[in-house]
């Protein structure tokens, strides 16, 4: 690949957006997309999906939650509690966020694996105390429309002209800062330097080089 055909990954150093409130500890890929929704070859679509069964009966009549509500169509930053995204590991819960409209997420705690999932998507996980994220809740729940500014680097997120602190993990700071999130895309800008490195293996030989060829 030359430099030319070079996959120019972004930096993330901030994000922005109106917020929409999340309630609850503990809610797991399952809530957020229902294993029978993974059956897909590509994620196209998965957005409509999202917490699908905490949206919708079994005669699919609409619930209470803020997915449905028409003030919050247009949000970008999640805010939720404890836990967030612990369960199974599959990829397909921050996919099927990013393509409802998430670009980032403030919460108490996320799952070690839902938010290596979401950086490799170039989705922002940073966290505050239980305090901090219960008055942003209901700052949200008052002000659907209000503006909400995370920078991943300095580690702030300012909303109704007030900034409080925030924690983001440090390789996941540099990763989104650096613009080196998406590792896919890293192997495919390096791949000469991938199938080189290949060949130079003793346990990989010659079938590399061919198939890198």
């Amino acid at each position: 690949m030359t430099d030319a055909d070079a996959i120019e990954i972004p930096e993330v150093d901030s994000a922005s957006g109106s917020g929409l409130p999340i309630r609850g500890n503990d809610i797991d890929t399952d809530q957020i997309i229902p294993a029978r929704f993974m059956k897909v070859v590509t994620f196209d679509g998965l957005g409509e999906f999202a917490f699908f069964d905490k949206r919708f009966t079994e005669d699919d009549d609409l619930k209470d939650h803020p997915f449905n509500e028409d003030r919050f169509q247009d949000s970008s930053v999640m805010v939720v509690n404890s836990n967030f995204g612990c369960g199974s590991s599959r990829e397909h819960a921050p996919q099927a966020l990013m393509r409802w409209g998430i670009d980032a997420i403030i919460g108490e705690s996320f799952a070690e694996i839902f938010a290596g999932n979401c950086l490799a998507l170039g989705i922002p996980t940073v966290t505050a105390d239980s305090e901090t994220i219960q008055d942003l809740q209901d700052w949200v729940d008052e002000n659907p429309d209000g503006e909400i500014n995370i920078d991943i680097e300095d580690e702030t997120v300012t909303y109704d002209e007030q900034t409080i602190d925030v924690t983001v993990d440090d390789a996941q700071r540099k990763a989104l800062v650096d613009g080196v999130w998406d590792t896919t895309a890293l192997m495919k800008s390096n791949a000469g330097a991938v199938g080189e490195t290949a060949r130079d293996l003793p346990y990989v030989g010659d079938a590399a080089g061919s198939s890198a060829d």
